[in-house]
């Protein structure tokens, strides 16, 4: 499953829809804009753990409480919501800067005004991050965290990564799953439209 099919799953459905009321979003133009920008997140995640920033990635989803803004789309819409978003996309783009090139691209795709884009990227995000997190509670991730210390017998660092990048269950025997992760940050399989400029603006 990938990380777009999990927010159209958020809510029992109703949550991306739910996201879009609060900002003052068609719904229509929400789906767009997710079906864009929801790839991209997990492509620039996928990244980011590629260019050795593996362990940001999986801290940046520890806290159980970040589920809550997958399960209620007020809460991703919110002030706080956006700001734990916002907060994310810097940690996997590189900058503040990188995220608002990105939601500017976005607006020049979809014709979508701008400041409206500005607003959903970030609680898109933050509703991207708790999915993830709920998806992987604390317990699996500090059992991953442990194993980015576990030095050769683990496989470390560069078995886990390994794991992501080739989409193997486990990094090394007896490592951690990785399949969830593998899963969700995979682009449906196809890339992302934004994927052209993502290597131009992370950093």
């Amino acid at each position: 499953m990938s990380l777009l099919k999990l927010l159209e799953q958020a809510q029992d459905g109703k949550g991306l829809g739910q996201l879009a009321s609060q900002l003052g979003l068609d719904e229509t133009k929400a789906s767009e804009l997710t079906k864009m920008l929801a790839p991209a997140i997990g492509s620039a995640a996928r990244q980011r753990a590629e260019r050795g920033g593996f362990q940001d990635v999986i801290g940046a989803l520890k806290g159980e409480n970040q589920a809550r803004m997958f399960n209620d789309g007020a809460q991703a819409a919110s002030t706080d919501g956006q700001a734990q978003g916002q907060a994310f996309l810097e940690n996997i783009l590189g900058g503040r800067t990188q995220s608002q090139d990105l939601a500017e691209e976005a607006a020049h795709r979809t014709g979508i005004d701008s400041n409206l884009v500005q607003q959903f990227l970030p609680a898109l995000a933050a509703m991207a991050q708790g999915g993830l997190q709920k998806n992987m509670p604390d317990s699996q991730i500090d059992g991953m965290m442990s194993q980015l210390t576990g030095g050769a017998k683990s496989g470390g660092l560069m078995g886990m990564i390994g794991g992501l990048m080739g989409g193997k269950k486990q990094a090394s025997p007896g490592g951690p799953d990785l399949s969830m992760l593998t899963s969700l940050l995979d682009a449906d399989g196809d890339g992302s439209a934004m994927d052209d400029i993502l290597g131009k603006l992370m950093r």
